[in-house]
This record gives structure tokens, sequence and C-alpha cells, in this order.
């Protein structure tokens, strides 16, 4: 019996790891690969408080790892397949066992929705992107293209003229699903370029991005677009495959939660990139797991004193 079981092992599993365990909670961490999620396979992180040069993202992870560990924190490297939520003690089945706990804290994260063209796993890391905020400084005085049409692809490629000498939003579509002053935006800045009723069909390079194939959808023309890197803003998944019917989710199938990260199921709390946040980002992650690791610890107290 646990005090509290956390699914996922990113930043935010991580960080309710450490203080669930300093603050006494018999804790484990279900995790079904590596600790740290999405961002422990980020080349480099520089917008992480406290690392001026920036930091490799597996590098920052395995710290929060080991600091978790060094708490007192189990790890449990197995894939969660369902789970007994309503009881006061929660079950968690993995593939080889089943937990039980008094509280649980569902922080599986998110995964970016893939392009899947030929060329985007082999680019990834190497001038294939889905977050601005984390590379876009990489690209100083280079030619990247975004690919999508809602507000992220938007903003994100406004956000990348900071960076970039050229930014094209190449999107399937002659309309964006934005908002109309995301597109003003991106309409009235220089260095943005729109490609519209294009699809990218192969991403090709030799050791990183050189160039995409686009085809025109309308006229079906092809053409290679020479640049240095793309961001791909398609949408976001998230890892809710195990948890589907157990949670209100919003349109997206994120995990709804109050400002305490609550969720509708008592003893339930959920963290990170999984919930319906504005933000998806190391940093917020972060606040998530400290936060939904103390209210854990006062819910535990307030049902130790309704005994």
């Amino acid at each position: 019996m646990y005090d509290l079981i956390i699914i996922g092992g990113g930043p935010a599993g991580l960080t309710a790891a450490l203080y669930a365990a300093r603050g006494g909670l018999k804790t484990v961490v279900l995790e079904s690969m590596m600790p740290g999620g999405q961002a422990a396979s980020t080349e480099k992180i520089d917008n992480f408080p406290g690392f001026p040069e920036g930091v490799s993202g597996f590098d920052l992870m395995n710290s929060f790892y080991k600091q978790a560990l060094n708490q007192g924190a189990e790890f449990i490297f197995q894939q969660v397949e369902s789970m007994e939520l309503s009881d006061p003690v929660k079950k968690i089945i993995t593939t080889e066992q089943t937990l039980e706990a008094k509280a649980v804290i569902i922080a599986a994260g998110s995964k970016p929705t893939f392009l899947g063209v030929k060329g985007e796993d082999t680019f990834h890391g190497r001038g294939v992107s889905y977050c601005a905020t984390c590379d876009g400084a990489f690209y100083k005085g280079k030619k990247v293209a975004v690919v999508g049409g809602g507000n992220a692809a938007l903003e994100e490629g406004v956000y990348l003229t900071k960076f970039a000498s050229q930014v094209y939003i190449i999107h399937r579509r002659d309309e964006f699903r934005a908002s109309h002053i995301a597109v003003e935006r991106a309409k009235e800045n220089p260095k943005v370029q729109f490609i519209l009723n294009t699809v990218v069909e192969e991403i090709i390079g030799s050791d990183k991005v050189e160039k995409l194939s686009l085809k025109n959808v309308k006229t079906q023309e092809k053409e290679d677009l020479p640049v240095d890197g793309i961001f791909v803003y398609v949408g976001t998944q998230p890892n809710t495959q195990f948890v589907s019917g157990y949670f209100k989710t919003d349109e997206r199938g994120y995990i709804i939660t109050d400002e305490l990260l609550r969720t509708n199921i008592a003893g339930v709390f959920a963290a990170g990139d999984i919930r319906n946040t504005p933000l998806r980002q190391v940093a917020t992650a972060v606040g998530d797991g400290a936060l939904a690791a103390v209210q854990v610890e006062k819910y535990l107290s307030e049902t130790e004193k309704q005994k």
C-alpha cells in the first residue's frame, strides 16, 4: 500500500515525486519508458531558470530523477493498463502487477501530433521540432517552416521571427482556424510568408533538414522549399489511452482540473501536459507537480481526520 502513485515520470511527475517523498509520503512513480518524458529527448533547454548556458534535456531530467530517488521515491518501469479509482483505496493495474494507494496523480503528459511524412522521424531533433519556445533560438538568421493552421502555428510562427530571417507558414487550406488577430499579426510581420493550399510530402536532408518537398493540393504542383528547420503544429494528443472514460475532459481529451489540480474523482489529481493548461513547458509542469503533491498531502491529512 502506497500513500501516492504517480503515473508518468516527466517533469510534473518527477517534481511531484520529489515533493511527496520529501513530505514523508510513501510514493511510487509508474513510467512506461525512461524518466523525463518529452523533455528528456530535447537536445538543449535554455529557457529553464538556473541554466544561463542552457542544459541538455536528458541531463536536466536525469537530475530530477536522481533528486526524487534521493528523497525516497520509488520507480517502477511498467505500462499502466487500467485503473480502479472509485473507492478510497485506488488500484492501478500494470502489465505485471496491481498496485494500491490512497491517492493518485496522473502526470502522463501529452505528445505532438506528427505529420506522418517521410523524413520526420529521421530528422527529429535535427531540424524537426514541435516547440518553438524550446528550439527557436537555434535558428537565428535562418529560414524555417511552420506547418499548421491553428493559433499555435500562427502565434509560434510570429514568435520565430525573433530569431529566423524568414518564416514560411504552410497550411493545407486557404483559410486558417486561428483567431482573426493571430492571422492579422502574422500577415503584418514582414518575415512571415504564407504558403496555402499546400502540404509537406517529405522532409529532406543529409545530417540535418535542408529542404521540404511540397505539393499544392489544388493544382497538384510540386516544389522544393529550402529551409533549415520545420516546426510542426498540427495538434497535440494527451496520453490518456489508459484513463479514457474515468475523467471529465475538454473537447481535445485533456483532463479537466480545478485550480488545485483536483479531478472529478476524489483523491485523484492531474498535473502537467495531460491536463487542460494554457501552457505546456517544463517550468509550468514543475509548478503543477509541486502543487499536486502538496494537495495530496492535504487530502490525505483530511481523510485521516475523518476516520
